[in-house]
């Protein structure tokens, strides 16, 4: 039973309510404004790279100027992602996912009026640490209002969104660089979010679990959990409970409790590897497909095939980890990656084999990132979720930050294309052996269940 107790003193399972639900007007609008949340995130932590390129050009600068200013939007996004996720795991998800999207919306658009690579860096540092700040916390309140049979689902579905963005991204920067000048694809990236800041601010509802656990607005708890299923009639003076236990001290550290020490581990070695690769592509994919010899607009849509296939394999895995769990597919997902990250630079591809070997790097990669988030968000509880989503990817973004700036070494080195990629193949293959070692650990069908 959701509710019991006599008409005084009504007891209210939050986690059974959300669990037994039908996916309600309340949990549509959550996961959509999510979903929103995490397009425009992903379109703005890719949009350096579409148009480095140009920038390069205009302020007639070398490509391995813009190494160090990767690596500090990807410093930034590391902050976010460690230090905000914590927060949300005290105040709650909602105030740090408007808040964060507010914050990087003003930085998009004063990005755009930079005139020096100094400026540059400094605010891509300041916007990646509201753009680290997104993937958490709509990670985590997605889990907390999806019943657990579907959540691995519908985070990896929410997840896609990141992709989607960054895919999105390449083909409104091929659109509006040649008319309107690389600035404008920092304006598109910071007006849509204010507009979307505003709409949650009306209409994004807190995590309940969370609420309950740290006993905040019991009379606001009561209208969402009513909006759920108004039968219940909650009001202020019901009890809310849940099946989890609050937990006290600094979050991180929960993470290494109860068993957790292992799989954390692994979860932030695999995060590292594979987010070194992944902005690593993103950042120098374009550029290095341009010095080879093709146009601008080709190497942006070199570029946004990655995303393409990132977006297509997050619901491919999605299908694959609801089948056979997360450990599997994700280990064959980065053991495909590392074959296919090595062919990129093969200087005997054809142009359409570069679009097809991109495509599958793409979908392991990019895809296998928001397997990853998905695999985090279904093994971490409420109390800890948000903190072990972030701190998974704070850990990866230090892999981001490293990744593009070897990238941009080995350009000033004049590497050649072919060298470069092998090289980048090696952390996949990290991550593959990483994975196939998680079965000891969780077992192999950590999938639609939780294996907490």
């Amino acid at each position: 039973m959701t509710a019991s107790g006599t008409s005084a003193r009504t007891t209210i399972n939050v986690s059974e309510l959300v669990e037994n639900s039908p996916f309600g007007e309340l949990q549509r609008r959550t996961f959509a404004l999510c979903l929103l949340c995490l397009i425009m995130d992903g379109f703005d932590v890719q949009a350096l790279g579409y148009t480095a390129p140009s920038i390069v050009r205009e302020w007639g600068v070398p490509n391995a100027v813009l190494g160090p200013v990767f690596a500090a939007a990807n410093l930034g996004v590391l902050i976010g992602s460690l230090f905000f996720s914590m927060l949300a795991d005290r105040i709650g998800r909602r105030p740090v996912l408007i808040g964060a999207t507010l914050f990087f919306a003003v930085m998009m658009i004063l990005t755009a009026r930079v005139t020096s690579v100094p400026q540059l860096l400094v605010m891509r540092l300041l916007a990646g640490m509201g753009l680290g700040t997104i993937m958490p916390n709509a990670t985590a309140l997605v889990a907390e209002y999806s019943p657990q049979r579907r959540r691995a689902t519908m985070i990896m579905i929410v997840g896609a969104g990141f992709t989607a963005g960054a895919a999105f991204g390449g083909f409104v920067a091929a659109a509006l660089i040649p008319a309107y000048g690389w600035q404008s694809v920092f304006y598109f990236g910071g007006a849509i979010p204010l507009v979307l800041a505003v709409a949650m601010t009306i209409a994004l509802p807190e995590s309940l679990q969370l609420m309950v656990i740290r006993g905040k607005n019991p009379r606001r708890l009561a209208a969402w959990v009513n909006r759920i299923d108004p039968r219940i009639h909650a009001s202020e003076s019901s009890e809310f409970v849940v099946r989890e236990e609050k937990k006290s001290g600094v979050p991180v550290l929960h993470l290494f409790r109860d068993g957790r020490a292992a799989a954390t581990l692994i979860f932030w070695v695999v995060n590292f590897m594979n987010l070194l690769n992944l902005y690593s592509l993103a950042s120098w994919l374009p550029t290095v497909v341009r010095d080879a010899g093709y146009s601008a607009s080709t190497a942006v849509l070199v570029g946004t095939i990655l995303q393409v296939g990132g977006t297509i394999g997050s619901f491919g895995l999605a299908w694959l980890v609801a089948r056979g769990g997360f450990v599997r597919a994700l280990a064959w997902t980065f053991a495909v990656a590392c074959a296919s990250i090595a062919l990129i630079g093969q200087p005997s591809l054809s142009l359409p084999l570069i679009f097809v070997v991109v495509f599958i790097a793409g979908w392991c990669v990019v895809g296998g990132q928001a397997g990853l988030n998905g695999l985090a968000g279904t093994y971490y509880p409420t109390a800890m979720r948000s903190t072990g989503v972030g701190a998974g990817l704070g850990v990866g973004r230090i892999g981001a930050i490293v990744g593009p700036a070897i990238g941009g070494y080995f350009m000033a080195m004049h590497w050649a294309a072919r060298d470069m990629f092998l090289a980048a193949a090696i952390p996949a293959l990290i991550s593959a052996i990483a994975m196939f070692s998680l079965r000891w650990v969780v077992g192999t069908r950590m999938g639609i269940t939780s294996a907490r």
